[in-house]
């Protein structure tokens, strides 16, 4: 009876061992994927590719800013802010923090006439595509695009 103890809570031990590692891989390989994603964001405004773009935001996707401030859906994020990506140059993500589903992005970007802009912006992910997107920027700061500077 104390072998068969023995070999059950080995069994047991094991088994958690394993449960854990598994939990451990499925969590990091979402991190991991999730991140791609959200760094998709960046590559497509820097080659100025809607398409790519267009392929990691998910059905329902809105889009958040100080300018915005109710969401937007993608066929007027369309309108309104992806034609900033013929200002872009490029993008220099200084930190990416993933947890799960959400992710945070504060980033540095250059626009084709010298200027730099310093941003943080939100995600929220469903099944590998972007659901939610918020742009926070401080007052005074602009973007490419805007108007009344």
């Amino acid at each position: 009876m104390k072998n068969t103890f023995k070999k059950n809570a080995l069994g047991c031990l094991f088994a958690t061992a394993l449960l854990l590692l598994t939990i451990h891989c499925t969590a990091q390989g979402t991190r991991q994927s999730n991140e791609k994603v959200v760094r998709t964001v960046y590559a497509a405004y820097e080659k100025q590719d809607w398409n790519m773009l267009k392929s990691v935001l998910a059905d329902g996707f809105t889009f958040t800013s100080p300018v915005d401030l109710k969401p937007i859906d993608i066929k007027v994020y369309q309108q309104k802010c992806w034609p900033n990506s013929a200002n872009i140059k490029k993008f220099e993500i200084d930190k990416l923090m993933v947890d799960g589903d959400n992710a945070f992005v504060n980033y540095h970007c250059w626009t084709k006439d010298g200027k730099v802009l310093w941003n943080t912006e939100y995600f929220t992910l469903k099944d590998g595509k972007i659901q939610q997107f918020v742009c926070f920027f401080g007052p005074g700061v602009g973007y490419p695009n805007n108007k009344a500077k």
